[in-house]
């Protein structure tokens, strides 16, 4: 077997780096007693901040049920208070604002955050990173990804980067269709940074508003359309009952967002409470995954408020043709960006020669 063929390792790594140094040798000791009950040293429980880059409607699947079941598995030894989008912080600022101590835990892509470190770029939408929503954990957990934004996270001071998982599709909604690459050009929208970069070739203009501000802005026109979200988001945040119209190509097959932590707020947490949150974020992977998931296909079929268009083949052939070079670009940013570009890669091959069910 040659180095390049052997299976990748499965996820781990990234949690015992958080859990490394924590007195193991000594809970070895004392196998055979009942260990010590945690006694919290503060006037009442841990209590974090967390801000998502959601707004309420959406907050209330992607996140809100996880943070009402840690709340109550930590039995009143911590306390998270959730904060939607640009409730604390403007959403282009979480990252600063997580770095300085100013909020303790963020859930948000990388690129919409406004992350520094050089992986930020894949967070959100990667053109034609993944097809499905499965894809993504198989890239963190078995190809290596896990490791790499491990790396990058722990060359930021003040930023723990914790656990990611994957949400939606990219598709693009629009108050006029779009039938053709033609029509891409001039439409203000809504969108992930990464993906705004790249269809911005065709003539699409991405536009920074406040999550909640976009449904005005797309009734009183300065919005065109959204590229930011697939269906399910559609639907359940109001913006269908606006847009006319949704695009059924694909830019991507799942958005990519993560949880971070104010280093100095995640070492104030006990061990136990640590991976009590990280299988809460388990779980909220889980819970989105499937919700997006079925969302997507019924209101594809089922869905009545927009009708569906789709690009000439020929043209969604350039499409995907130019994503390569946009990748290449991306590769050539730093050996990091690199070596994620060639995962993306040499997955998507194996996918290719799977064959059905996989591609």
């Amino acid at each position: 077997m040659t180095e390049q063929s052997k299976p990748r390792a499965a996820k781990g790594t990234s949690r015992r780096r958080y859990l490394k140094g924590a007195g193991l040798g000594v809970a070895a000791a004392a196998a055979s007693t009942f260990p010590a009950p945690y006694i919290n040293a503060q006037n009442g429980p841990i209590r974090w901040r967390l801000q998502t880059y959601s707004g309420a409607p959406l907050g209330a699947h992607v996140i809100l049920p996880q943070i009402e079941a840690f709340n109550k598995a930590a039995n009143g030894e911590m306390v998270i208070d959730l904060f939607y989008a640009d409730q604390l912080v403007p959403t282009s600022e979480l990252f600063r604002a997580l770095q300085n101590g100013t909020i303790d835990a963020v859930q948000s892509d990388d690129a919409t955050m406004a992350s520094p470190v050089d992986v930020g770029v894949f967070g959100g939408y990667f053109p034609f990173s993944t097809r499905f929503s499965l894809d993504l954990p198989v890239l963190f957990q078995q190809y290596g990804l896990n490791e790499i934004w491990a790396e990058a996270y722990g060359e930021v001071n003040g930023v723990e980067w914790l656990s990611a998982g994957a949400w939606d599709p990219l598709h693009i909604f629009t108050r006029d269709p779009i039938r053709s690459l033609a029509d891409m050009n001039g439409k203000r929208v809504f969108g992930v940074p990464t993906a705004g970069r790249f269809l911005s070739r065709y003539g699409l203009v991405p536009v920074t508003v406040p999550w909640d501000d976009v449904e005005v802005a797309l009734q009183t026109g300065e919005l065109d359309g959204v590229a930011w979200c697939g269906f399910t988001e559609a639907y359940e945040v109001g913006w269908a009952d606006i847009c006319n119209y949704a695009l059924e190509n694909s830019v991507t097959g799942a958005w990519c967002g993560s949880y971070f932590a104010h280093t100095e707020s995640w070492n104030r947490v006990p061990d136990d409470l640590k991976e009590l949150f990280l299988m809460s974020c388990d779980q909220s992977h889980y819970y989105r995954q499937v919700w997006y998931w079925g969302g997507e296909a019924d209101l594809r079929v089922n869905g009545d408020k927009m009708e569906l268009t789709r690009l000439p083949n020929e043209e969604w052939a350039q499409v995907v043709r130019d994503s390569g070079e946009f990748w290449d670009d991306i590769a050539a940013t730093s050996e990091r960006a690199a070596r994620v570009v060639q995962i993306f890669k040499d997955y998507n091959a194996i996918q290719e020669k799977a064959g059905y069910p996989y591609r």
